[in-house]
């Protein structure tokens, strides 16, 4: 329960990769997951979620003990090593989902393209909070 005047935060994390580096992904993306989200390439990660920050704030509104949903964003540029950027993948976007021998395969092929084209990045990092505050009971 929350108590009275409490504050609900949905969080999502996302991240957007520079056009190069976006394009390197997809193409592995799509010649081992061609249905996944990630093998578009050129579609922001943050459009990719807004449908769901508009039903958490929706949902908020519907239970009616919640004020006003607000939406905090928080932006930071990250540069990874490949090492540190394939450590990170398997823990995003429902990757822990994927039968072991594609998450493999998958991993195998991120690195290789970050190894083609120069072996680390800068990502740009995006925090999204969908929060509202319980209204107090009479």
């Amino acid at each position: 329960m929350l108590r009275p005047g409490g504050r609900l935060a949905v969080f999502w994390y996302v991240f957007g990769a520079p056009p190069p580096w976006a394009a390197a992904f997809a193409t592995v993306y799509r010649r081992l997951l061609p249905d996944s989200p990630f093998s578009n390439g050129t579609t922001s990660s943050l459009d990719a979620y807004s449908a769901s920050f508009v039903k958490a704030e929706d949902g908020m509104r519907q239970v009616r003990a919640f004020g006003e949903p607000e939406r905090w964003r928080f932006d930071w540029d990250r540069t990874d090593s490949r090492d540190e950027w394939l450590d990170v993948v398997p823990t995003s976007g429902g990757h822990s989902q994927f039968a072991p021998g594609i998450l493999e395969a998958l991993l195998a092929g991120i690195g290789a393209a970050i190894d083609a084209v120069g072996g680390g990045f800068t990502m740009r990092h995006t925090a999204v909070v969908g929060t509202a505050s319980r209204i107090p009971t009479a």
